[in-house]
């Protein structure tokens, strides 16, 4: 009986060694302060990058691999890299983002594809009420309890989402003082059990 026991407890241990621990069908919770969005904006003269705060999310995981989730961007605190006051302002105003309107940026996630050892992530994003399906490469990583979903830096087209300030797609006039439509984003997520 004791010998059963022990064999038991043993076979146990073992299991638990060699278990995965993030699980089948695990739901895990955005560490908003150790996950960040960059993003970086272009115009002829030059570029300006920042940052944009999480708000919100989770991710899903199933037998080891991303399967969904979401994540909320807080507007508000959409920061420029050079502590520029004044552009962030103008990025937060009707002009841009129209923070006072549109508190949060969205990113919901509808599918997932492995290829060459990355995540191929594809989803909904919505910007000013505006909803468009982006897709993104990824790396997904596990230590512990906690994955790390780093992406490439990819491009969204602001025009996709009612950003029309120096917009050469909408304005003819503007020369060289124009603002690309492109801007990029790289986002790093953090979530654990």
């Amino acid at each position: 009986m004791i010998k059963t026991g022990i064999l038991v407890l043993i076979i146990s241990i073992l299991t638990m060694s060699f278990s995965p621990l993030i699980s089948k069908g695990d739901v895990l919770k955005v560490d908003v302060a150790n996950s960040t969005i960059k993003w970086t904006g272009y115009k002829p003269t030059g570029s300006h990058t920042g940052t944009i705060s999480l708000q919100s999310g989770e991710l899903k995981m199933e037998e080891g691999k991303l399967s969904g989730g979401s994540f909320i961007a807080e507007m508000s605190t959409i920061k420029d890299s050079d502590g520029s006051a004044k552009l962030e302002g103008h990025l937060k105003s009707e002009d841009f983002f129209d923070v006072a309107t549109y508190a949060t940026a969205k990113f919901e996630i509808t599918r997932t594809e492995i290829n060459d050892g990355k995540t191929l992530v594809t989803g909904n994003m919505t910007i000013k009420g505006i909803t468009k399906q982006i897709a993104f490469p990824a790396v997904i990583s596990e230590n512990g309890d906690s994955v790390v979903l780093t992406s490439e830096t990819f491009q969204i087209n602001r025009t996709d989402f009612n950003v029309k300030y120096k917009s050469k797609s909408f304005f003819n006039d503007l020369k060289e003082k124009f603002i690309n439509d492109k801007f990029d984003l790289q986002v790093t997520i953090v979530a654990s059990k």
